[in-house]
């Protein structure tokens, strides 16, 4: 019998890329479905009724939440083409930075900001002497980041300040250009406009909030 395989995202959001991509890359079949989140489908709730967030992967009818579970489940699932090492220590240390990945993500704004230049030293320093995080080959770490390399254009446009420059990081935008044309990747990007146009949106009340009198 066929499997099922099911996976509820949005049309923007990362974390989806991140089990889009490893889907792809496995060549696994699979269905997918840009969710509405202000508008939560049944299937979402009943998929992840504690939450009730994406993305969920649905594999012959049980749900997988969460895209650092999802990667792993995929990734031990599927055999072809692993993404993690063998090496456990090398395990560790490709968990350590999908982990730091998340941990980097979901700040407010200014946090983030202020953050960013530190993070980027350490994914600078990780990167000496490899091609991708996982290696000479797209690894799970990779995927974790991989929203770098297009939501940093993204936010440089719509903060105006331009966080990631070749000469200060090297490594990171040689990095960031390769991930993002490699073929799988390359053809799934959100339209770049219409993320702006989104991020403006959120940010928006933020400014708007600043600029008030205290």
């Amino acid at each position: 019998m066929a499997e099922e395989v099911k996976l509820l995202k949005t049309w923007s959001s990362p974390f989806g890329l991140r089990a889009f991509w490893i889907l792809k890359l496995k060549g696994v079949q699979f269905d997918f479905i840009d969710e509405d989140l202000s508008n939560k489908s049944p299937l979402l709730l009943q998929s992840n009724p504690v939450y009730k967030k994406v993305p969920v992967l649905i594999h012959n009818g049980k749900p997988i939440s969460e895209s650092l579970v999802i990667l792993e489940y995929v990734d031990e699932t599927w055999k072809q083409n692993p993404l993690l090492p063998e090496d456990p220590y090398e395990r560790a240390r490709a968990r350590f930075w999908d982990k730091f990945g998340d941990d980097k993500q979901g700040k407010e704004q200014e946090e983030a900001i202020g953050l960013a230049i530190e993070t980027l030293k350490f994914l600078e320093e990780e990167l000496k002497g490899k091609r991708f995080f996982g290696g000479e080959k797209i690894g799970l770490p990779d995927l974790a980041l991989g929203w770098l390399a297009n939501l940093i254009g993204v936010f440089d446009e719509v903060i105006g300040v331009k966080l990631i420059e070749k000469e200060r990081f090297p490594l990171l935008s040689a990095w960031m250009q390769e991930f993002a044309e490699a073929p799988v990747i390359k053809e799934s990007w959100p339209p770049h406009e219409k993320l702006v146009t989104k991020f403006r949106a959120i940010r928006e009340p933020y400014v708007a909030a600043a600029a008030q009198p205290k």
